[in-house]
């Protein structure tokens, strides 16, 4: 131990947890001075700070023109399953999924909705065969997996002219890679991921077909009223213009906004796509030449630009789970790295949030720590 160089650089913010992450650079609370708290949200001003979350929510990602936009109760769970209760089970599904939070919409789908779904699944660090997807049937899948650091690398294995709708959950890619919107049906995603929000509620994109579906399609399980998108056959269009189903918290939709902002100017979802990519190049160029760590994604082109992955892979470690979570208390006692283990269902490891709002330098700056935190442990256990 006392043979070991401590590094000299520290990151500025050791913020590096995978939800709710980090804030966008220069972060304060007096950003949030023009939140209208103790106003109702069906106050003007309240409809107009929600309507402004959404316009600028559509600028920022690009979202098409004829693609509605909801603010949804819940944060992405309440709008994942908000698609699934209520537009699911007019056609055959497929469920993808590839890490823990994949695998929960399968039990959705087949033990709560009990569809007789095809199941496709992937171990973690790899993606299914998109080849083998059947695209006429409604497909289920998230983008990038948040606990296995693997995306989908592009959107060109999915059909345009495809017969079943494409639900897919965004929560670590939006604002971070480039979603393919006219290969997408419904989006979701939540304010606490790539621009670091805070926890309130979900965003639910839904194309001209999946608004159709919803208006010629009544499932055959009840709605709870939260779920509820249609009456009479027709969509609530109110949802998609900030009347909310449930109330929203004022303070976190201002946060939202300031994010908004910040991300409008640098340029929108481009600037914030080089962000994410600079980062996780600066931790995988630090451990491609090391034999002790590695990506847990298996391939490079599905390997996740936020939630990067890593596992330990010295022989000399006899007990993998437990040398993973001591490396990361030491890290987070030395205030380098905060909630950088791995997620508890995933491969044992660390697990670096390298989205839009963390700078690069930072993560430079914790990639010798890690080093350091390793050889430490590994010289505490011998």
């Amino acid at each position: 131990m006392k043979d070991l160089t401590t590094p000299v650089a520290r990151p500025a913010n050791p913020r590096f947890s995978s939800g709710p992450c980090a804030k966008i650079p220069h972060y304060n609370l007096d950003l949030l001075a023009d939140a209208p708290l103790g106003r109702s949200h069906r106050a003007a001003v309240g409809k107009a700070k929600l309507a402004e979350a959404i316009d600028l929510t559509r600028e920022v990602l690009g979202v098409p023109a004829d693609y509605r936009i909801g603010i949804v109760p819940g944060s992405d769970t309440g709008a994942v399953e908000m698609a699934m209760w209520s537009l699911l089970g007019a056609r055959p599904v497929e469920m993808l999924a590839w890490e823990s939070f994949g695998e929960g919409w399968v039990t959705d789908a087949v033990k709560q909705l009990k569809l007789d779904a095809t199941v496709r699944k992937a171990d973690y660090g790899r993606i299914v065969d998109f080849a083998e997807v059947d695209f006429d049937k409604d497909v289920v899948f998230t983008w990038n997996g948040t606990t296995s650091g693997v995306r989908v690398p592009s959107g060109d294995a999915i059909p345009a002219n495809r017969a079943g709708l494409t639900i897919c959950d965004a929560t670590s890619a939006a604002f971070a890679m480039d979603l393919p919107f006219d290969k997408l049906d419904v989006v979701t995603f939540s304010w606490q991921k790539v621009l670091g929000g805070e926890g309130a509620h979900g965003m639910l994109i839904l194309s001209p077909r999946a608004v159709e579906r919803l208006e010629t399609y009544t499932p055959p399980w009840p709605l709870p009223k939260i779920f509820r998108m249609t009456k009479g056959g027709k969509l609530i269009e109110g949802i998609f213009k900030g009347e909310t189903i449930n109330t929203p918290s004022m303070l976190a939709v201002e946060d939202y906004l300031v994010a908004l902002k910040w991300a409008q100017s640098l340029g929108g979802v481009k600037a914030l796509i080089a962000r994410a990519d600079a980062n996780a190049s600066a931790v995988r160029d630090f451990i491609a030449d090391k034999d002790w760590i590695a990506d847990l994604a298996a391939d490079p082109a599905t390997a996740s630009n936020t939630s990067v992955c890593l596992r330990f892979t010295d022989p000399a470690i006899t007990d993998g789970a437990a040398f993973a979570k001591a490396v990361a208390k030491r890290l987070e006692k030395e205030g380098v790295a905060l909630d950088a283990g791995a997620y508890r269902d995933a491969p044992a490891g660390l697990r670096i949030w390298c989205g839009s709002t963390v700078e690069t330098s930072d993560v430079a700056a914790l990639m010798p720590w890690i080093e350091w935190a390793y050889r430490a442990e590994l010289a505490e256990q011998a």
